[in-house]
């Protein structure tokens, strides 16, 4: 026997388990005959592992969600009370605050959800109080002495 015709093996990899990730790799490593085992990964997510899923459940199936809250009545009549005298529309009023003249229609009727910084810029451009206690009072700047 020559050394031409033995072959000699210097390092050998052991076969490692392979992971398929397919369908068509699995079931091409059946066709072969090589050991299919399939094994489903679960993973649980740590934040949600001491939730009560019932409550959760609940929430999600219940639709009674309270609308947000709508401007007070008192509000809109001060805010027309406060244009009229001054003698500007509601379109007036909107340019002067840089807002849509719906807008101002919407708070003078009651239906618009309070905005602090709308409430604010109309409280500046009449010159009245919209917030607060003393509702459709004189705005005074400063503390008073």
């Amino acid at each position: 026997m020559s050394d031409w015709d033995s072959t000699t093996v210097i390092r050998k990899r052991a076969d490692k388990a392979k992971v398929a990730r397919t369908e068509a790799e699995i079931n091409a490593a059946r066709r072969v005959g090589a050991a299919v085992s399939t094994e489903k990964k679960t993973l649980t997510n740590a934040s949600h592992a001491n939730t009560n899923h019932q409550r959760i459940a609940k929430l999600d199936r219940d639709d009674n969600v309270a609308p947000p809250p709508k401007v007070d009545v008192s509000v809109g009549k001060a805010l027309q009370k406060g244009r009229q005298e001054k003698g500007i529309t509601q379109k007036d009023l909107a340019q002067l605050i840089n807002e849509k003249p719906q807008v101002v229609n919407e708070y003078e009727s009651g239906k618009a959800i309070p905005n602090q910084n709308i409430l604010g810029k109309m409280e500046r451009a009449l010159g009245i109080k919209l917030r607060g206690k003393n509702i459709g009072e004189p705005l005074t700047f400063g503390s008073k002495k």
